[in-house]
């Protein structure tokens, strides 16, 4: 009788002990506890927030996925110049999200209303923000033709609301892409109960705006440190279920007292202008070349095919995109047969390519993030390929903190042909160029100011000396690799234009490190320009009526939203 009493009190210890063990492995391995430590991890009562249950990353207004891989740059299907513009070469491509359609003068002007609400051109500190973000509209004029009708009604009238914005230079393009940053991740948090209900629109002002890198650094610096505009945690059980957690029940909770940072993974990545690789392989769409596992081929155009007109039976012979058909002819003999537009068209106009995104070829050129040289260097760099970096850091001041720009340190540029543009608002963080604190011992980078890498400094000329620094401490302006003008245009004290030209007779080229590349057809080009390898530069301070632009962002986490293929 006693040994079965031992023998059952061992069992039931045994047993105790087993699911003890069995509940702690299951504690530590909660999706809401620390897998390093066991502690909680977005405890009510406070301690590390972190989205353990994020999924993936939100698509921003106006974006379409497009699928990263890789693909063959530059490579055109007819090059009758032969000037090795386009040597081509393999490039690896991250997942990116670009815009469906091209900004549209609709999109544009609601940048430019925002501004004028909130910077009004009345006040002495801000007249020059609202003129400079304008786009040009005298860009229509011809000396011999007459365009006045675009001139004074393409950019506001509603007729053209939904055509894409041009005038617009590559600086102007890139403040667009930030203000639009601002708003998209001003309106998520917003709708996730960090910001006060229509703040955006009723409290904005010249001293109180909204900028996602000052929130994420300094909250209570957002909206001028307005607390009732700021909000701690979460107001709604449907925000908390977003990004939050949930009790034993399954009821989301609320994270108390806490602001929204990159942990929350609600705030999305900035607007950008796509580099000229993500551009050219978002246009091309390889991806619609498969079949059965076979890869048919690189397109000559963003559609299949050699040809501008469609081959399906029910629009059998339209064109495909807004182009310049022949000398004189911008769009065909009236009717049925032609491209159905004069100058550029409705965004939507002609069909998507592989990757949904329209007009990738046609209507209106486009601005690309890169900064122009006439090859590609592939030796250095074959993944997500970019010549244009400029790295900056916050500025800090004496007492630690990040430095906010204020309307007394606001700067402005006064572009060559006389323009002055804002490039820093009141309410963000100020920048200034990195230093040794951040390049001393790396390799990866050596300076702030990359554009010039590997080409166009002293190393790249044929008259550096390798085994003198004395010799190359030598080198003239004269001798330089690229021997572009260089203009000077400032204003005096009293705003006056001080113009500086460079007339000297032995520059050779308009290459510098201030011009873009720009990518597609537009309405004015032929044919010969639609293939998505085709390039051209352009300064970037200067606009056409032919160039606009539209923005991408890029994906964080997976390379796409597509189930795992099982394991045998």
């Amino acid at each position: 009788m006693k040994v079965n009493k031992i023998m059952a009190i061992k069992l039931l210890l045994t047993l105790i002990i087993t699911i003890g063990f069995t509940s702690c492995s299951k504690k530590s391995s909660s999706k809401n506890s620390s897998k390093a430590t066991g502690w909680k991890i977005n405890d009510k009562k406070g301690g590390f927030q972190y989205a353990s249950n994020f999924k993936k990353q939100e698509t921003g207004p106006g974006l379409v996925l497009v699928e990263g891989g890789t693909f063959t740059m530059g490579k055109v299907q007819d090059d009758p110049m032969h000037d090795w513009n386009n040597t081509p070469n393999q490039q690896h491509v991250q997942s990116f999200y670009m815009d469906e359609t091209e900004v549209t003068n609709l999109m544009y002007m609601e940048y430019l209303d925002w501004l004028k609400r909130v910077y009004p051109p009345t006040e002495d500190n801000y007249k020059n923000i609202y003129e400079g973000a304008s786009p040009d509209t005298l860009v229509w004029r011809n000396r011999l033709g007459y365009n006045e009708t675009m001139t004074n009604n393409y950019l506001r009238h509603p007729a053209y609301s939904e055509y894409p914005v041009v005038g617009v230079n590559w600086i102007q393009a890139v403040e667009f892409s930030k203000w639009r940053t601002d708003r998209v991740n001003e309106s998520v948090l917003e709708r996730e109960g960090f910001l006060k209900k229509d703040a955006k629109v009723a409290d904005a002002s010249s001293e109180a705006t909204f900028s996602t890198e000052t929130y994420l650094a300094t909250p209570t610096s957002t909206f001028g440190g307005n607390e009732e505009i700021v909000l701690k945690g979460r107001r709604n059980s449907k925000a908390a279920g977003k990004g939050g957690t949930k009790n034993s029940k399954g009821e989301a909770q609320e994270a108390k007292n806490v602001y929204a940072q990159r942990t929350s993974g609600l705030i999305l990545p900035e607007y950008r202008l796509p580099t000229e690789a993500e551009w050219e392989y978002a246009a091309a769409a390889d991806v619609g070349q498969r079949e059965y596992n076979i890869y048919k081929g690189q397109k000559k155009y963003p559609w299949s095919g050699s040809y501008t007109r469609s081959g399906k039976r029910k629009i059998k012979g339209d064109q495909l995109a807004n182009f310049k058909q022949g000398k004189g002819d911008y769009g065909g003999i009236a009717g049925w047969s032609d491209d159905g537009a004069d100058i550029t068209n409705k965004v939507k106009s002609y069909p998507p390519n592989d990757f949904g995104l329209y007009d990738m070829a046609g209507n209106v050129s486009e601005w690309v993030a890169d900064v122009y040289r006439p090859i590609v260097d592939d030796e250095a760099n074959d993944f997500n390929y970019f010549r244009g970096n400029v790295y900056t850091k916050n500025k800090i001041g004496e007492d630690g903190k990040v430095e906010l720009v204020t309307g007394e340190s606001q700067t402005f540029d006064t572009l060559p042909n006389g323009r002055v543009m804002a490039r820093n608002f009141p309410g963000q963080i100020a920048q200034v160029p990195v230093d040794e604190k951040e390049t001393y011992l790396r390799q990866n980078f050596d300076k702030s100011d990359e554009r010039n890498y590997r080409d166009g400094d002293k190393q790249s000329t044929r008259y550096f000396d390798f085994g003198s620094s004395e010799e190359g401490e030598k080198l003239t302006d004269e001798k330089r690799m690229y021997d572009s003008p260089k203009h000077n245009v400032t204003t005096d004290s009293i705003g006056n234009m001080i113009r500086k030209y460079d007339k000297s007779s032995k520059r050779t080229t308009l290459v510098n490190d201030d011009v873009r590349v720009y990518k597609g057809g537009s309405w004015r080009d032929r044919a010969y320009w639609l293939d998505p390898a085709q390039r051209r530069y352009f300064p970037q301070d200067m606009a056409t009526d032919y160039i606009g632009f539209r923005c991408a962002m890029s994906r964080v986490g997976p390379k796409a939203d597509k189930k795992k293929r099982p394991r045998n």
